[in-house]
């Protein structure tokens, strides 16, 4: 029986060839049924090196001239964001299926812009949203499906320090663009938090929000407190901060800890990926599951263009489409406006 990553071999090209397109290509090189062709940067050299390491034929400094000559099936954008809707909308016209990381635009008017013109164009596109992706989300939300802990979700919270935003040369080291962001957090990180929030618990109906700027030499806002309330039911608490530190050996392993407290008990996410139940009246004990350490963050990377190249094959709707992403940025709009009124505020789309 075949697979649903089996089957003729799809011809896949890379736009970015900057820091995180490491994981993407080493992904790509491990999906059987996927071919890399062509890569594309404005450094050449940059695309020259990812082509050399993961055996790609094709360079290219100009995305207008791949496309013409190698005419891929899919393209994976990974490039900053305010590239993403010129390159959407070249890949549209030629009829190609486009994965493309996030932030999807540099403002939300202009992701819904990139949404539109993939629509129009009846073109496959998902967003490389891959926190959802991470082994240890996937394993809570098949414990809370169980019902476990219960079928009402009471409180979920995500409290997150990195550590790598003080001091003067904060983010020049991975990504030197973050320093210049007028939006930061909530736009480059927390917009991960609302779609693993919704993931788990549902559509979000309205939020509080407040954010700061702690390290003077960035332009947007380092840490935010957030309180979500779900459709269906509880609540989201966010607290994330960029700037302090914590103790994890790995701050970028699990990028956090999650509490998620039910009707029927409660699910622990340590920051070393340990995950532990306990049902109301009973002790907490550990749940067995091997989470993946290649990688990015358990891995997620893979597992986020498996699930695109199953729904090219299967023809299955991508959970991160454009619409669950302008449901996304949605919530993360609301965050900022309350973040200005200092009220509750509910997405808009």
């Amino acid at each position: 029986m075949m697979s649903q990553v089996d089957g003729p071999k799809l011809r896949g090209a890379v736009v970015g060839a900057g820091y995180f397109s490491q994981f993407h290509f080493d992904s790509w090189k491990r999906i059987p049924g996927v071919d890399l062709v062509a890569v594309c940067d404005s450094n050449h050299a940059a695309a020259e090196r990812a082509a050399k390491m993961y055996g790609v034929e094709g360079v290219y400094t100009d995305h207008a001239a791949m496309l013409d000559q190698v005419r891929p099936d899919f393209v994976d954008i990974v490039t900053r964001p305010d590239t993403h809707l010129t390159l959407v909308d070249d890949c549209a016209r030629a009829g190609v299926a486009i994965i493309c990381q996030k932030p999807l635009a540099p403002t939300v008017a202009e992701a819904r812009q990139i949404v539109d013109v993939a629509q129009k164009a009846s073109v496959r596109f998902m967003v490389h949203e891959n926190f959802r992706f991470q082994p240890w989300y996937r394993e809570i939300k098949s414990l809370l499906d169980s019902g476990i802990v219960g079928r009402k979700v009471h409180t979920i919270t995500h409290r997150n320090r990195m550590g790598d935003g003080w001091g003067d040369d904060a983010y020049l080291a991975r990504q030197p663009y973050f320093q210049t962001m007028k939006q930061f957090l909530i736009f480059e990180a927390g917009i991960h938090t609302i779609d693993t929030f919704r993931y788990l618990a549902g559509e979000i109906d309205r939020v509080w929000c407040m954010h700061r700027k702690l390290n003077p030499v960035i332009a947007g806002e380092d840490t935010a407190i957030g309180i979500f309330q779900f459709c269906e039911s509880g609540v989201g608490v966010y607290d994330a901060n960029r700037f302090n530190e914590s103790t994890a050996e790995n701050p970028r392993y699990t990028f956090g800890e999650l509490l998620v407290e039910c009707d029927g008990g409660t699910i622990r996410l340590y920051d070393d990926a340990r995950i532990t139940v306990q049902e109301l009246g009973q002790p907490e004990t550990p749940h067995a599951y091997q989470p993946s350490r290649h990688g990015f963050a358990g891995d997620c990377v893979h597992q986020t263009q498996l699930h695109f190249i199953r729904g090219l094959r299967s023809g299955d709707a991508f959970e991160t489409d454009g619409a669950s992403y302008l449901r996304s940025i949605a919530v993360q709009e609301a965050m900022y406006r309350s973040a200005e009124t200092m009220q509750w505020e509910s997405p808009s789309q």
